[in-house]
């Protein structure tokens, strides 16, 4: 087909050249500009998302914790990609992918810091809790509501309507090879399941996400140690071979080590997503007294997805007897590889993961839609429609495929991250600024910093911030309550 050609031809130009230059030349700027804060602040993460833990920020029924606003995100990028993605990177680009995969993870988390905390400044309430995202901070801080609506648009039809359709029919594909199951009957599940979810507003989402997301990574990576400790001999050599590839002189002689970065780059910012204006939309329901908090919790779901899920796979693939010469690639290696160390539990077992993988981000892919449609219009019928068409979505993924509708998605959700990337660009000032007083409240000896809006000329418009008048005894009080 001619269309999906030229857009495909475009696509692989966009990701490949531009995307990844601006990705990773941003995230190397931010972290110098906050000092490296995704490795400075990872203990106050770790404190961060353990305080959120099964917590609401307050009394309201409708209150998101910094927990669940986590779980959202990692939801929509914990997916099949991490299976399917990191036997790719392996089996095109070698073990040497995997470093360089940890590295753009690293790198990339200053952006994820950025993002997330524009979207904690710049957030607005509602009677049903917070919301925001990079469409909210495009309007409120650029000051440009054309460019938070096409933003909206993009990642509406990207993420909510057309990779759920993506995730159902991987599900599908999964069940049919491993019991059987007939792909029309799984899409119906499916579809009622989510409806089920979707329905129930953000407070179901939520829970539905702090259920599966960490029962999810808990069973996966307690299957990956599990092939760690059975093949812990074989690990030094593992390492050792990861970053021989990575750096090797054979590869460099060979003409393959460009694209053993390149696939490895590509597979570090496809995962994670840092810096591609998702995972802000999450970020932004969660109830905090300062916007870096989930700011910090949200770059920690960087090098969750990337760091210890990817890596999970990268291993139990190395780790095993299984050729990465191409000969198998994707899902298939993956599976592979697992039944040869745990038999043939390993193909049901990864169905299952499959199943909770590629649903969990079914659910928080949706919520992204979601947030967007709220911010195009606050009546009930736009967003009422929305629900509709990604439960039909969902079904129409699980009994067919069609490629045009998977190239086009790639080409928005690119625009998409070009456009986030723009503002993050230009607003990063407002995160870093947020940072520096985060930090001079911590080394005053304030236990749980504060923000207050109104102490910065820059924040002067941001009333939802502001602490002053009536609420200044009540702000000094808190300061002095939570001081060491």
């Amino acid at each position: 087909m001619i269309i999906n050609n030229l857009i495909n031809t475009f696509n692989n130009f966009l990701w490949s050249y531009v995307l990844i230059i601006l990705l990773i030349g941003l995230g190397l700027y931010f972290s110098f500009k906050t000092k490296f804060v995704q490795i400075r602040y990872i203990k106050e993460m770790f404190r961060l998302l353990g305080d959120g833990l099964g917590k609401n920020s307050d009394k309201s029924n409708h209150s998101i914790s910094s927990f669940q606003a986590f779980c959202i995100s990692t939801a929509s990028r914990v997916g099949t990609g991490n299976l399917a993605g990191i036997a790719i990177a392996i089996s095109v680009g070698g073990a040497g992918a995997v470093f360089w995969m940890w590295l753009i993870a690293l790198i990339g988390a200053a952006s994820s810091f950025i993002e997330s905390t524009l979207a904690q400044i710049y957030k607005e309430k509602t009677k049903i809790g917070f919301r925001g995202g990079p469409a909210y901070y495009m309007e409120k801080a650029l000051k440009k509501r054309w460019m938070g609506v096409t933003f909206s648009i993009l990642i509406t039809i990207s993420f909510g309507l057309v990779f759920n359709s993506v995730q159902s029919n991987t599900i599908s594909l999964a069940f049919d090879e491993a019991f059987n199951f007939p792909t029309l009957w799984m899409g119906i599940i499916l579809s009622v399941l989510t409806a089920f979810i979707i329905f129930g507003g953000i407070k179901r989402i939520a829970k539905i996400s702090e259920i599966i997301v960490p029962v999810l990574a808990t069973l996966y990576i307690a299957i990956a140690l599990f092939i760690m400790i059975k093949n812990i001999g074989q690990i030094p050599s593992v390492i050792k071979l990861i970053f021989q590839q990575a750096f090797g002189i054979k590869e460099f002689v060979g003409g393959t080590l460009g694209g053993t970065i390149l696939i490895g780059v590509k597979r570090g910012l496809f995962s994670n997503e840092a810096g591609m204006g998702s995972a802000p939309n999450a970020a932004a329901t969660a109830e905090v007294s300062h916007p870096v908090k989930q700011g910090l919790i949200q770059t920690l779901g960087v090098f969750t997805d990337t760091l210890i899920i990817c890596s999970c796979t990268a291993f139990i693939i190395l780790l095993s007897n299984v050729n990465i010469d191409g000969s198998l690639t994707g899902i298939q290696l993956t599976q592979k590889a697992l039944s040869s160390e745990i038999g043939s539990f390993g193909s049901i077992f990864i169905a299952i993961c499959v199943f909770l993988f590629a649903f969990s981000s079914i659910v928080g892919n949706y919520y992204y839609g979601q947030s967007n449609i709220e911010f195009l219009s606050d009546k009930k019928t736009p967003l009422f429609i929305y629900r509709i068409l990604v439960v039909g979505m969902v079904l129409f993924g699980s009994i067919t495929k069609v490629d045009l509708v998977w190239t086009l998605a790639d080409l928005f959700m690119g625009l998409m991250a070009l456009l986030n990337l723009f503002a993050i660009t230009l607003l990063s000032k407002y995160s870093i600024i947020a940072l520096k007083d985060y930090a001079s409240q911590k080394k005053a000896g304030i236990l749980e910093p504060v923000f207050d809006s109104s102490k910065f000329e820059e924040f002067k418009e941001l009333k939802l911030w502001r602490r002053d008048s009536k609420d200044t005894e009540e702000y000094d009080e808190y300061l002095e309550e939570n001081a060491l």
